[in-house]
């Protein structure tokens, strides 16, 4: 009996035994499958060359053995969900799509807040330029918002200091004419005018003994002689606008020293020789324009007010003694170049060596400078040939040769053309 029933089983799973399936070396795996499936239900498809003998499971369910290389299709379901669970999970899904496709939508802005996250971090500098920018376009509104005040107050400064300022300009417009034609005369030589330079010292005279006149009161000559103008109260703005007036005059005093040397005679004072005086009262001027506005700032800096009505001296004092360690150290800077002025007056320059005739008519006997004849003729290192004169005043500017531009002097001696310093020493 027992023999009969083994036989019956194995003739049962014969019978349901498949047929083989034809080799493939294809394998194809659902991994996504099963990633997107629920925990507990499972889907995998497996082609297999060849089908293997199924045994039974102990809960009466059939399982294959397969080998390596199998693709695997199972399809499981929980226990309590049981045929009709796996035929639900086939199902499609109505939501699936609607879920995949919202998916991608919200990766889609993801991506584009990346890339431009991106670009705002390659470029770093665009941020501080913009930044920059709406600086600036705020300064111009506050400017343009502010005009009509900031008109209204450069008007009442204007009507408040209308004298001090006219003042000003028609002394910086003296100025520039006469230091002009100073220059002018100088470069002439012996073509000069000596009708432009007596003019030109009255011209100076007249406006200095004028603007004195118009502020006696103020006694604004004490300033020459290194004392304090008489002056109440003695403020900042006053202090700044009689150094600046005391400045203006000095320079007048300095182109009419200049104006006097003009008018000596070829005999008395050649062209080299007015170069150096020029220079010297330049150079000397230059020291004492640094020197006369001392007493005014001192006089300023050591007066500080209290409020009980007493003059406190130990800030001001100190604050007196910084300012005369500042024009000391002044001092000791111009006096290096006083002292090669001095050298240079007492001695004799020359500009190259003497040429001699064979080295002119090389050079076609005609000044490259002053398109004439030579007249007295010097060769520099460069063997280019020029006139004494025309080379000296050359020299006065420059530092090199004017056709090949070698180096020749170390120092441009530009007082020498007359020229008087236009910088302003208001302190």
């Amino acid at each position: 009996m027992k023999l009969r029933n083994q036989d019956d089983r194995r003739g049962f799973y014969d019978n349901r035994r498949p047929l083989k399936l034809r080799e493939s070396p294809i394998v194809m795996q659902t991994e996504s499958a099963e990633a997107s499936t629920p925990a507990g239900n499972g889907t995998s498809l497996t082609l297999q060359p060849e089908r293997h003998p199924r045994a039974p499971n102990t809960d009466g369910s059939i399982s294959a053995t397969t080998e390596p290389g199998d693709v695997r299709v199972n399809m499981t379901g929980s226990s309590s969900s049981g045929a009709g669970g796996r035929a639900a999970s086939r199902r499609p899904r109505p939501g699936s799509s609607h879920s995949h496709s919202h998916s991608h939508g919200h990766s889609r802005p993801h991506a584009h807040h990346e890339a431009d996250s991106e670009s705002t971090d390659s470029d770093p500098d665009s941020g501080e330029a913009s930044t920059s920018f709406s600086e600036l376009r705020y300064l111009f509104h506050w400017i343009q918002k502010s005009l009509p005040f900031i008109i209204i107050l450069c008007a009442k400064l204007i009507i408040q200091h209308a004298l001090g300022l006219a003042v000003g300009v028609g002394m910086f417009i003296t100025f520039v004419y006469v230091n002009k034609n100073i220059q002018t005369q100088v470069f002439l030589q012996d073509r000069r005018s000596n009708g432009l330079s007596v003019w030109l010292l009255l011209f100076l005279t007249l406006s200095t003994l004028l603007l004195y006149y118009t502020f006696y009161e103020e006694a604004l000559y004490y300033c020459l002689f290194f004392m304090s103008p008489v002056m109440e109260p003695l403020g900042f703005w006053e202090v700044l606008w009689a150094v600046g007036v005391t400045n203006f005059v000095v320079k007048f005093i300095l182109m009419g020293f200049k104006c006097l040397i003009l008018l000596l005679p070829p005999s008395l004072a050649a062209y080299k020789t007015q170069g150096k005086w020029c220079m010297l009262v330049e150079e000397v001027g230059q020291v004492y324009q640094t020197a006369v506005p001392m007493p005014a700032w001192f006089r300023y800096l050591v007066t500080y007010q209290e409020e009980d009505g007493r003059t406190g001296l130990t800030l001001g004092i100190l604050l007196a003694l910084l300012y005369l360690i500042l024009k000391l150290l002044g001092f000791y800077g111009q006096w290096g170049s006083l002292q090669k002025t001095f050298n240079i007056f007492l001695s004799n320059e020359f500009n190259g060596a003497p040429a001699t005739k064979s080295q002119c008519a090389e050079a076609g006997d005609i000044c490259p400078i002053c398109r004439a004849d030579y007249r007295e003729p010097r060769v520099l290192l460069c063997q280019h040939i020029f006139c004494e004169e025309c080379i000296a005043l050359w020299l006065n500017q420059e530092k090199s040769c004017p056709l090949c531009r070698t180096v020749i002097t170390d120092k441009v001696h530009k007082w020498k053309n007359g020229a008087t310093s236009s910088y302003l020493q208001i302190y």
